[in-house]
């Protein structure tokens, strides 16, 4: 394959420069990217998303450029023409101005047939002379990768529905180009993410980009470097949650949204959550209301918000309902965050499991092995050991002389061929015995919270000082807070809500309660809580009565139990 000059991996951490550089084309990758899982969206839909973008007959069309990125078999490209022809007869244009106004990329060549027929089609009967139909239905519809070819032009508005692939899906080498070339495709970056990046380095000026897509970049860890990129140079005009309503010809597992982003200095934003019955209004009459924040106005089935301060850097996007949203902004301006009083961490990682960990208290020297706890070990709700020990190659200096410890050494040596397999060995060939996180020692007689890392709901656990946390544990530990007191406050719904406001659900509704969602956690100073508050959460903790938990830390937190239920959508 040829080499391709591409932006610096690194390039949107100071995404103002490379934001304006074109990427420049070379040899074409000898394996397009054949898009699988194409859904189309609903015409009502389509109309919505034009409108939000103000691609509207109002406007002199005629003199901008539009772009859809992934044109299918025309869901998108069809409305576009029909408000072209229209925009051009409001102003006096003629049809033969427009060769350039619109773009339309489509991998698949059948499909790009497709488009193109379908635009003939809607030209000749809207009396466009059938010789000019069939030259703009050619100029219009290219068919060619949009990640490669269509990043070269300045554009006023793009438009449509991206492909939502996952890069597994991908042959190798052409994934490989792609995150080469969009540096916001991060870990396990589904392909989408190339397609915000290629249309937000596109915009003119004041141009805007509207997108319905999954959602899930807004909050997980692969969507942080395109967050940051929005975020440095963009304005987030409108997210549209469109969970529950009914947006695609077939049915959809991910979770979908309309995003309206444009390049200027961030605004306010209109947060809104649209249900089943949205498909039965007046598109143009919902996207006015969306766009002058006329919020007090919406049917009964959606919902919106304005949220006048956005979110900075790479930090998650809890956009699942306006109220949701709303709430969590008022709690992040109230209360200071969880880890300004107490500290969130994660157990020890080893690398092969099978190896380090162990039942045998007489394996290795009694030194060496180091009481472990397990996920399983807390899903009472009370810490009850299971007899698993970590088989422990640190002490309070470093790696440990395995010449000091013969029966360890003579374990490690048994079992060095699977342990020098290990990522971390072949950095560390003279430590090729460590586990892949170092031992902190005084955390084992540390009082501490555990968490277990994938549950329906937050489970803190309490463990005084007696055993070191597994990998899927997190734990909290704190010199302010009685551990119970807190214990009871994280078991609340409102603890509940914080996770699932910043997380994302698994398959199955699991959470994950990662660190990085933990830490996000807002609570009160632990001086304002009263002695009787204090009580009644240390005893809600010891009972696991989450219902009296959460009644206690309503009154902590300045809430009804209406308001939180309103914001969690039950």
């Amino acid at each position: 394959m040829a080499s391709r000059q591409t932006s610096s991996p690194n390039a949107s951490r100071g995404i103002q420069l490379p934001l304006l550089l074109p990427i420049l084309h070379s040899d074409r990758i000898s394996e397009p990217v054949e898009p699988k899982g194409i859904v189309y969206t609903k015409r009502w839909v389509v109309d919505l998303l034009l409108d939000l973008v103000d691609y509207c007959p109002e406007k002199d069309l005629a003199s901008t450029l539009a772009i859809e990125p992934a044109a299918g078999d025309g869901a998108f490209l069809g409305p576009m023409v029909e408000r072209l022809v229209e925009s051009c007869r409001n102003h006096n244009r003629t049809l033969s101005e427009c060769l350039h106004s619109i773009i339309a990329y489509e991998l698949n060549a059948g499909s790009a047939a497709r488009s193109r027929a379908i635009t003939y089609e809607i030209l000749a009967k809207l009396g466009i002379d059938r010789s000019l139909a069939r030259r703009l239905a050619e100029a219009w519809v290219q068919n060619g990768d949009y990640l490669f070819d269509g990043i070269h032009q300045e554009a006023d508005f793009i438009v449509g529905n991206p492909p939502y692939i996952r890069l597994e899906d991908i042959p190798e080498e052409t994934a490989s180009v792609y995150r080469n070339t969009y540096p916001t495709m991060k870990g396990r970056a589904d392909l989408y993410i190339a397609f915000f990046e290629a249309a937000l380095r596109q915009l003119k000026p004041g141009g805007v980009c509207g997108f319905i897509c999954a959602d899930r970049w807004m909050r997980n860890q692969y969507g942080a470097e395109l967050r940051q990129l929005i975020t440095s140079v963009y304005s987030v005009d409108i997210i549209l949650s469109m969970h529950d309503a009914d947006a695609f010809h077939d049915e959809v597992d991910a979770y979908p949204a309309i995003t309206v982003i444009r390049r200027k200095k961030q605004q306010a934003t209109v947060v809104a959550s649209a249900g089943r019955e949205a498909e039965k209004l007046e598109p143009e009459r919902l996207a006015t209301m969306l766009k002058t924040q006329r919020l007090d106005i919406l049917p009964h089935d959606v919902h919106g918000a304005v949220v006048e301060t956005w979110f900075k850097g790479a930090d998650p996007w809890p956009c699942h309902s306006p109220e949701q949203l709303a709430l969590l902004r008022q709690f992040e301006k109230q209360f200071p965050a969880l880890e300004v009083n107490a500290k969130v961490g994660i157990g020890v990682a080893t690398g092969n499991d099978r190896v380090y960990l162990t039942k045998d208290s007489n394996i290795v020297e009694p030194s060496r092995l180091l009481k472990l706890a397990l996920a399983k070990d807390v899903t009472s709700g009370t810490l009850q050991w299971s007899g698993h020990y970590l088989i422990n190659p640190w002490n309070d200096e470093g790696l440990v002389d395995l010449n000091i410890y013969p029966k360890l050494k003579a374990y490690y040596e048994y079992h060095a061929e699977a342990l020098k397999k290990r990522h971390t060995a072949e950095k560390n060939r003279l430590g090729w015995y460590k586990t892949i996180d170092r031992v902190n020692h005084a955390l084992t007689q540390t009082p501490k919270l555990y968490i277990p890392d994938i549950k329906n709901s937050l489970e803190p656990v309490l463990d005084r000082g007696e055993t070191y946390p597994h990998h899927n544990l997190y734990f909290i530990q704190s010199y302010e807070w009685d551990l119970e007191v807190l214990g009871g406050l994280l078991m609340s719904r409102i603890g509940q809500f914080f996770v699932e406001s910043y997380g994302v659900r698994m398959r199955g509704g699991y959470l994950r309660f990662q660190a990085q969602y933990l830490r996000r956690i807002r609570i009160p100073a632990p001086q304002s809580v009263s002695t009787l508050q204090r009580n009644e959460l240390r005893e809600a903790f010891q009972r696991r009565d989450r219902a009296h938990a959460t009644y206690t830390a309503l009154g902590l937190y300045g809430i009804s139990a209406g308001t939180l239920e309103a914001a969690l959508g039950h």
